[in-house]
């Protein structure tokens, strides 16, 4: 019975693949067929981007200067075309300034510290340094103060946008006393008993003396003085022209005498 079925078995396994060769034989594209794959499915082609060149990393145009090793794009260092001709302004000019906007004189040092309420106390500070001051005191107005702060700074301002190492201007006189002229006038013949001095408005700025300032860990560079004085000149130019000041180039006592307007 067993042997009966297997032959049942075979003869239709042999009639199947016999239809099946007939049907491929009829139609032979019918088992090559491949189910296509939806769009989403599908391998698209890789697509080849040309990409430019990869170029050399960009060189600065900055020039390096061989002396300080500071870009040239730093503004040039200029002066004023004589020292005499651009401060001219004389003690006759000055003194009608120190007369309207300053004070009284003041008589002694004692009389300095009531007046408080009328002048105002002008120390070293990042913008400027007080000079040792053995013929007057720190104070002066405050419009001749507010002056002397926009110098220090227009200076520091100056000398960093020109690549030059960072100074302060040196203050060498400020408000004098009546008993403070009177000592001077004994041993110095430009003395005189009508300095701008005693009314608080005029302050004298070294023009052969500056202060470097070092930023922590940095060693002092070097930068020639005169260098530093035509940096100077040019900031007290512009405000004599914009009519904040009446300058006095002394070649004597090496310092700008200004007075402020």
């Amino acid at each position: 019975m067993r042997r009966v079925k297997k032959n049942i078995f075979l003869g239709f396994s042999a009639v199947s693949v016999a239809v099946l060769g007939c049907v491929r034989a009829c139609n032979p594209g019918v088992m090559g067929e491949q189910t296509a794959l939806p769009d989403t499915l599908a391998v698209q082609p890789v697509q080849v981007v040309e990409t430019a060149p990869v170029e050399p990393p960009h060189q600065s145009s900055i020039q390096w200067q061989t002396d300080s090793s500071l870009p040239s794009r730093y503004h040039a260092v200029g002066h004023v075309p004589g020292f005499e001709r651009t401060f001219p302004d004389q003690q006759d000019v000055q003194i009608v300034a120190a007369r309207k906007w300053g004070v009284s004189p003041v008589r002694n040092r004692q009389q300095a510290e009531q007046r408080k309420s009328e002048l105002v106390y002008v120390g070293s500070n990042p913008y400027y340094t007080i000079d040792k001051l053995n013929h007057s005191i720190p104070y002066l107005v405050p419009r001749a103060a507010d002056l002397l702060q926009t110098i220090g700074r227009g200076f520091l301002d100056s000398l960093a946008i020109k690549g030059k190492p960072l100074h302060k201007v040196v203050v060498t006189s400020l408000l004098r006393t009546e008993a403070d002229v009177e000592r001077l006038m004994r041993y110095n013949g430009n003395a005189s008993d009508q300095s701008c001095h005693r009314f608080g408005t005029t302050f004298d700025i070294s023009h052969v003396s500056f202060e470097t300032v070092c930023p922590p860990g940095e060693h002092r560079r070097s930068v020639p003085d005169d260098t530093l004085k035509w940096v100077l000149s040019e900031v007290l130019r512009d405000l004599r022209q914009q009519g904040r000041c009446y300058i006095k180039y002394e070649k004597k006592q090496s310092c700008f005498h200004i007075t402020t307007r």
